[in-house]
């Protein structure tokens, strides 16, 4: 039992080892395969989504490791095979998404919200009828005698 615990823990202490589990997926010239490598790290798997296909397991990432690699064995350069995933599948493919307006809405949102929020309510604030002026004598006059006991 202690046994089967111990290879338990290394297994799963091994679990991104397991991303490229076949040799033959690597590519034969070094340079090339680092070149793969820094390009496949960029891009995020789209079963694990917070992972790279670099560091998943799952069997979409190893086709995108493989597309990658047939890509860079084919010449292209690092832009024009992240411009073709980006093309497939959408911005949501890389890591890092580039900087764009849609991006910029998306993290000024909450700012957005905030400057919003905030203006709504200094409008409602300034909006409420201003306090009454104190009564003058003969108001005050006549209260009294109107909250006097009978």
């Amino acid at each position: 039992m202690k046994a089967f615990l111990v290879a338990l823990c290394l297994a799963l202490l091994s679990a991104p080892a397991w991303a490229i589990s076949d040799p033959r997926e690597m590519l034969p010239d070094p340079a090339q395969e680092a070149r793969a490598e820094q390009v496949g790290s960029q891009l995020r798997c789209l079963v694990c989504q917070n992972e790279s296909i670099e560091d998943s397991g799952a069997q979409l990432a190893h086709d995108l490791r493989a597309v990658v690699r047939q890509r860079v064995a084919a010449g292209q350069t690092d832009s024009q095979i992240l411009a073709w995933m980006v093309a497939r599948y959408g911005s949501f493919v890389r890591l890092s998404p580039p900087l764009t307006l849609t991006t910029l809405l998306l993290w000024a949102t909450p700012v957005l919200a905030l400057l919003v929020g905030s203006g709504a309510a200094l409008v409602g604030r300034r909006s409420f009828a201003p306090a009454p002026a104190p009564l003058n004598a003969a108001e005050q006059a006549r209260l009294d005698e109107l909250s006097r006991p009978a």
